[in-house]
């Protein structure tokens, strides 16, 4: 890529990660973003005084693509967008974030996607790679992007990269020696139009993988299992279920977990040494031995993480207990299947906040798994008439607005009884009121602190 001239589209932090990667690698980039009222000087002050990199805002024309060779798309940043057109008609290949770094990397790689419980997996499944591997990059939409890493790696090296389905629209030659689909429930419906779209796209993972590689499955999911046992998938598939014995693959039995395998049943760990709740978190812990035994990590270095590993930031995360009422922040809850989950992840009743930016989910599951646990439920954002009107549809009633986070909480506070618990679990992205989930988690916190 050494001398290339590289449209970079997404002035966010995988943009910038990309570009510097590029203008590393001795090339020339021109970074554009369709915000025009970004400030540039803020965006330049990202990359060195000499860099050869030109920023345009707002619109792109065909003039702006003279001598640019390739383009390197941001992930959340969609395929349908007027810009990308002008990339097309000017026939400029495109790439995802995860290809160019994937280009340059060495080493071996992990690529775990899913609807739920990609940031715990990858979280989990980096922590015990590091028990066995010296040198350990965990990268995605985790935190660290990819390409701000790949110029580090060696032959040596082991990354585990959390995937989106945005990511893996634009892949090329991206090979994973271990992937893993978690699972598929309706999400970004809004970015890919329908559920067959979808889960096309989170099976890309494994589009150019061989016999050498393996693929992990979640046996629990009909559309996950069926594509596990195609003839024509390439990699080998190793299952784990949390509701069924499996002959070969992970499994439960009661409380344990457990390793299948050549006819014997090894168990790897009892639930009740971890440190993280609920059965979502006991499906990616799973997924997580899968890959590791996939990558040679012996047992003994796959329990010791297992046990030291805390709950992720923002996923299911315990705050602090007040007056008797424990509060946990589950900001990455942005769909209605990962809200479920963690409603069913406490240990009482509950308070709930949710509401945020619509992405066209449903929100019936979700209202149905109230039940007895849910006392009342905290409205916020744009979403807060839909999902009311849902829950009204199901008998209930226990409803109130804020206008706000702080109001949120207080509010909260007030109606919540030593035993409870006062859950931030939003089933909704956080656009609109706030920048990302993590923001959104973050300003939940200090609420909660401040009370």
């Amino acid at each position: 890529m050494g001398d290339q001239k590289v449209l970079v589209a997404g002035a966010g932090k995988s943009g910038i990660a990309a570009a510097r990667l590029l203008l590393s690698m001795g090339g020339e980039v021109v970074l554009y973003d369709g915000n025009d009222r970004q400030d540039p000087e803020a965006i330049r002050q990202n990359f060195e005084e000499d860099a050869r990199l030109a920023i345009i805002l707002g619109q792109l024309s065909r003039t702006d693509l003279l001598g640019v060779e390739l383009s390197i798309i941001s992930p959340g940043i969609p395929l349908d967008a007027p810009f990308v057109k002008v990339l097309d008609d000017a026939g400029i290949p495109i790439w995802s974030e995860i290809q160019l770094a994937y280009h340059v990397a060495r080493g071996k790689l992990v690529a775990i996607t899913g609807t739920n419980g990609k940031t715990t997996t990858t979280a989990l499944t980096g922590e015990i790679m590091k028990t066995f591997f010296h040198e350990v990059f965990v990268v995605g939409n985790i935190g660290i992007p990819y390409t701000q890493t790949a110029l580090d790696t060696t032959d040596r090296s082991v990354t585990v990269a959390e995937v989106s389905s945005f990511q893996l629209e634009t892949i090329m030659d991206f090979r994973p020696d271990v992937s893993a689909i978690l699972n598929i429930t309706p999400d970004h419906l809004n970015r890919h139009g329908t559920m067959e779209v979808y889960i096309e796209v989170k099976e890309r993972v494994t589009e150019n993988q061989t016999r050498d590689n393996w693929v992990v499955l979640n046996y629990d999911d009909p559309v996950l299992r069926e594509f596990g046992e195609r003839k024509e998938l390439k990699p080998k598939a190793f299952f784990f279920s949390s509701r069924q014995p499996l002959e070969e693959g992970m499994c439960m039995d009661g409380d344990k977990i457990i390793y299948a395998h050549g006819g014997r049943r090894e168990e790897v760990v009892d639930i009740h040494e971890l440190k993280i709740l609920g059965r979502h978190n006991y499906e990616n812990v799973m997924a997580a031995v899968a890959v590791s035994i996939c990558m040679g990590v012996p047992m003994d270095c796959i329990r010791r993480a297992l046990k030291a590993f805390e709950a992720v930031e923002h996923r299911i995360e315990f705050v602090l207990e007040r007056a008797g009422v424990r509060y946990y922040n589950d900001s990455k809850g942005t769909n209605p299947d990962a809200a479920i989950q963690a409603i069913r992840a406490m240990p009482g009743p509950v308070v709930l906040i949710a509401g945020g930016y619509d992405k066209h989910s449903e929100y019936d599951e979700w209202v149905k798994e109230f039940g007895d646990k849910v006392k009342y439920l905290v409205l916020i954002g744009e979403t807060r008439d839909k999902i009311a009107e849902c829950a009204r549809s199901y008998g209930f009633n226990e409803i109130m607005y804020a206008e706000d986070m702080a109001e949120a909480v207080s509010v909260s506070a007030a109606y919540a009884d030593a035993g409870d618990n006062v859950l931030l679990s939003p089933a909704c992205a956080s656009w609109g009121m706030f920048d990302n989930y993590e923001q959104r988690g973050n300003i939940f916190k200090e609420c909660v602190r401040n009370l």
